[in-house]
């Protein structure tokens, strides 16, 4: 049974990070962006397939290489059809893969911005408890603090001070849970019982309605 005011967020990046790469075009190390284009190449039964990207300055391309050298038969079918019809949903989930951009890059821009959509999962009558859970389908660069702090429009002094009181409950047992980046599947549970205002500020902040 629901007893508590429960929402989704789904927190959407809207620039993928920027890798720094010798840019032959100005001489030395300059940001990258994806053009959201793919490059291909194939030979017989092996297949190349790059992420093209752009000096933000100069426009001079890397290739990002995906994979190189790999048989036809060893690539999922729905992979494949991305690459060949250039969708754009999977370039830019591809864009924000991380740990293979760190591979080719030792620097990386990452950005904070996001679109958000909250979502009422369900609302107990008389709830005096909030529980926030997070779906972030790419990864973006903005720290739990920092998101529930603009959102709900408290401090992050005076969330931590909550964190502390035992009255928002993360579900991990990080010291610094607060301090790491959002990903999906983090719940953030507050214990507003002491809030008298919990309908007309807490409600409003954590859905978007007009109440």
């Amino acid at each position: 049974m629901c007893r508590a005011l429960r929402v989704r967020w789904t927190i959407t990046p809207k620039t993928a990070p920027r890798p720094w790469i010798a840019c032959s075009g100005c001489g030395g190390l300059k940001a990258f962006q994806s053009s959201g284009k793919i490059r291909l190449n194939a030979n017989g039964r092996k297949l190349d397939a790059w992420l093209i990207y752009k000096c933000v300055d100069c426009e001079k391309t890397w290739n990002r290489p995906l994979f190189e050298r790999r048989n036809l038969r060893d690539i999922d079918p729905s992979v494949l059809e991305a690459l060949q019809s250039n969708d754009p949903q999977w370039i830019r989930a591809e864009a924000f893969n991380l740990d293979a951009l760190r591979r080719k890059s030792q620097r990386i821009d990452e950005f904070s911005e996001y679109d958000i959509l909250k979502d009422v999962v369900c609302e107990a009558p008389c709830w005096t408890e909030l529980e926030i859970a997070l779906t972030v389908p790419l990864q973006v660069g903005t720290r739990l603090d920092r998101l529930l702090a603009s959102e709900l429009a408290v401090s992050r002094t005076r969330l931590q001070e909550l964190h502390d009181l035992g009255r928002l409950r993360i579900d991990t047992q990080r010291s610094d849970a607060l301090r790491r980046h959002i990903r999906t599947g983090t719940v953030a549970s507050f214990d507003l019982s002491p809030e008298p205002d919990r309908e007309r500020l807490w409600r409003s902040r954590a859905t978007e309605a007009v109440l």
